[in-house]
């Protein structure tokens, strides 16, 4: 009989190409694996995986009473549902994951993408910051078991509660018959032959939009953002504030199929966060690796992860402050230095290479085949 795994996140799921990624790989490894999450007004219907997926119905989608009843629903749900270990995916599904885990004396296992606690939306709010420092601190010491995205992380969670996580870092999975070709992107999302920069992720805290929007006045292209978050509102008023309306498209979140056709199109990609929360300084964000895997070259912080993999060959500008200037200037090299943008375009086709999910999702299984031995 197949063991039975329950991963739990708390976003609506259809987006979640990480999460995909994992749940295909471990079914794949031999595993009956359920992905749960929440449904949202306008959630789409999910697509067919080798995985289950269940949504959570909730009434509230924001805030503390949204936090309350989806861990409580999905509490009740990891105590009825046959599972021979449980994975929470962050610090915001954490709790239920323990406690059940605890009750029917499973495995657990923390899937850690982020220092939580150190996102710039997190720890520049003091009474939420000690809300969930005080859950990191109750429950992170409890779950022996984890991976996360890079060795910063792994050594920071090792450092406060001394846990040993395995890196399982997140990376697209290596297409046969790239489209990694030629000297520039083979399509337009805003029109035939027209360069375009892009942001894909989610519009949060923290990712400088405060600095790529008005960077985007001196910069001869428009930029493209596909994705949603809870910095979505002032994005939109910076961009009224710049005038740069006919300068900056908004596509909304985009499935992981359309969104993959839309980055092999841009000339380049932005990658960029502050300084206001370590969780952005000890970052590996998943778009650094999509850009790689879709042959564009990037503007991306100078932070420790990124520069490692910088300097196995170079793929990005990297800018030490991800200021005005700095993001302006570095675009406009990637705009205008066509050997420089040849150069880092080749690095990229090499890099796929060797940064890829085939690599990684061995370690993810062995992780997997260890506790559930």
């Amino acid at each position: 009989m197949k063991k039975k795994i329950l991963c739990t996140v708390t976003n609506d799921l259809s987006y979640d190409q990480r999460m995909i990624r994992i749940c295909t790989s471990l079914t794949k490894a031999g595993y009956e694996v359920t992905l749960i999450g929440r449904r949202m007004p306008r959630s789409l219907p999910l697509d067919e995986k080798s995985f289950r997926q269940r949504r959570l119905p909730l009434f509230f989608y924001r805030g503390k009473l949204f936090y309350l009843e989806y861990n409580l629903r999905l509490f009740f749900f990891l105590l009825l549902h046959p599972a021979d270990c449980i994975c929470a995916i962050d610090l915001d599904t954490i709790l239920p994951c323990y406690f059940v885990s605890r009750i029917r004396r499973i495995p657990r296992v923390y899937d850690a993408h982020e220092l939580f606690c150190e996102m710039h939306e997190v720890v520049s709010r003091p009474l939420i910051y000690s809300f969930w420092k005080r859950v990191e601190r109750y429950a992170v010491p409890a779950f022996r078991n984890g991976y996360t995205v890079n060795g910063l992380i792994a050594a920071a969670f090792h450092e406060m509660y001394g846990v040993t996580y395995e890196v399982v870092r997140n990376m697209p999975v290596l297409e046969e018959g790239s489209p990694v070709t030629g000297d520039g992107p083979v399509a337009t999302a805003s029109g035939a032959g027209e360069r375009f920069v892009l942001y894909q992720g989610a519009v949060n805290e923290g990712r400088c939009f405060e600095t790529l929007i008005p960077a985007m006045q001196y910069v001869d292209a428009k930029l493209v953002i596909c994705g949603t978050g809870n910095y979505m509102a002032q994005t939109r008023e910076l961009v009224k504030q710049y005038a740069l309306e006919n300068k900056v498209i908004f596509k909304g979140a985009v499935l992981p199929g359309p969104l993959k056709e839309i980055t092999r199109s841009a000339w380049c990609g932005v990658t960029l966060f502050d300084r206001k929360g370590e969780s952005n300084f000890y970052s590996l964000a998943n778009r650094f690796f999509d850009y790689i895997h879709a042959g564009i070259p990037q503007v991306a912080v100078n932070y420790p992860a990124y520069r490692e993999i910088n300097n196995m060959g170079r793929i990005a500008v990297l800018v030490d402050e991800p200021g005005i200037r700095e993001v302006s200037e570095a675009l406009n090299e990637l705009l205008n230095n066509t050997n420089l943008y040849r150069t880092l375009k080749e690095n990229c086709r090499q890099a796929r290479l060797r940064y890829n999910w085939q690599e990684e999702e061995k370690k993810l299984i062995r992780i997997y085949q260890k506790i559930l031995s």
